[in-house]
């Protein structure tokens, strides 16, 4: 099996942002999951890739942070503050203007 990983390192910010966007709130395993579910085990995203991503995103504003306790645990829910939300937007747009640009070098006669 070929490994695509440096191909989905620079889509993790979007797929992360379309997430939240759908679901509201999220913690880290279960954004993991969803994506392992959508993509039929085709894209597992690593703790060591989402947590990083995650805290950086929370210290530029563009993720808030709730706290809940379960047991004897705390879950950390991650969910889209109103630049977040800005930035979900832009980066689909980005996101869709690089793939036409593929487009243009993998399928010249669809672009």
């Amino acid at each position: 099996m070929v490994n695509k990983t440096n191909l989905y390192k620079g889509c993790l910010e979007p797929i992360l942002l379309k997430l939240l966007k759908e679901n509201g709130r999220m913690y880290g395993y279960e954004i993991t999951q969803k994506v392992k579910e959508l993509t039929a085990g085709e894209l597992k995203i690593t703790e060591g890739a989402l947590y990083p991503l995650l805290h950086r995103l929370e210290a530029e504003g563009i993720l808030e942070v709730e706290m809940e306790n379960l047991g004897n645990r705390v879950r950390k829910y991650y969910s889209l503050t109103a630049s977040g939300k800005k930035e979900q937007a832009r980066s689909m747009i980005e996101l869709e203007a690089f793939k036409n640009t593929l487009q243009l070098i993998f399928n010249p006669k669809l672009a």
